[in-house]
């Protein structure tokens, strides 16, 4: 599981970090806001977890700046702030979960592992056949219809739309497409994905006046859905 971790207490940081990480867990440390939003932008992760108290930009304020922009991957705030009211603020801003500090570390656990179970649910119930404009694709049997056409995909294109499927309005680096897609976990220097993306726009937007698959300048791809 690779977790974003937004908090500028070292000693809580410190101690949550390495509780994760004996677990087998992936943590990105980011000590404020600003530093968190580069990892939400590129990275594919599966859950936030948040503090309010931090400097410039609050985690309220950041909370409500990803459901804005339509990320929704899920978000747990903890915080020394245990009101009511502030648990409700918290919540109305588009946080998922409120944890209050001081916390056990198996409570951490195991409300991270409940909200990325919720979010993994909510993304395959519907996963077998999916729209997306006038797309209907299915996961299960490999076949996309345009309208009533099919789209001839061969399986790399495929595994490729069915990546961006899974991951969309996420932006993906082409390391993570080439890793996902061909099992090559490094870039090196081959402009494989972007020829295929080109494939797949070829046949997936004919006709359309806007590309399905945006181009993320010196990043890579993304899916946009919303």
């Amino acid at each position: 599981m690779q977790i974003l971790l937004v908090e500028d207490d070292r000693r809580i940081s410190s101690f949550v970090i390495k509780g994760l990480e004996e677990l087998g867990h992936q943590v990105i440390l980011a000590e404020s806001a600003e530093a968190a939003r580069e990892w939400t932008n590129v990275e594919s992760l599966d859950i936030v977890v948040l503090d309010i108290m931090l400097p410039g930009i609050d985690g309220i304020q950041f909370t409500k700046m990803l459901r804005y922009r339509k990320n929704h991957i899920p978000i747990l705030i903890i915080s020394a702030l245990g009101e009511i009211d502030d648990k409700v603020e918290a919540l109305d801003s588009g946080a998922d979960d409120y944890l209050v500090k001081p916390f056990s570390f198996k409570e951490l656990v195991s409300r991270i592992k409940a909200l990325v179970r919720r979010e993994n649910y909510k993304m395959t119930a519907n996963e077998g056949s999916i729209a997306i404009r006038d797309l209907k694709v299915d996961l299960d049997r490999y076949e996309v219809h345009k309208g009533d056409q099919p789209v001839d995909l061969s399986p790399k294109e495929f595994k490729l739309f069915k990546f961006l499927i899974e991951n969309r309005n996420k932006t993906l680096s082409r390391t993570a497409i080439l890793q996902a897609v061909w099992g090559i976990d490094f870039d090196n220097n081959t402009n494989v994905v972007d020829v295929y993306v080109s494939y797949l726009r070829g046949k997936i937007d004919d006709g359309a006046d806007i590309s399905l698959i945006k181009t993320v300048k010196g990043v890579g791809y993304m899916l946009k859905t919303d």
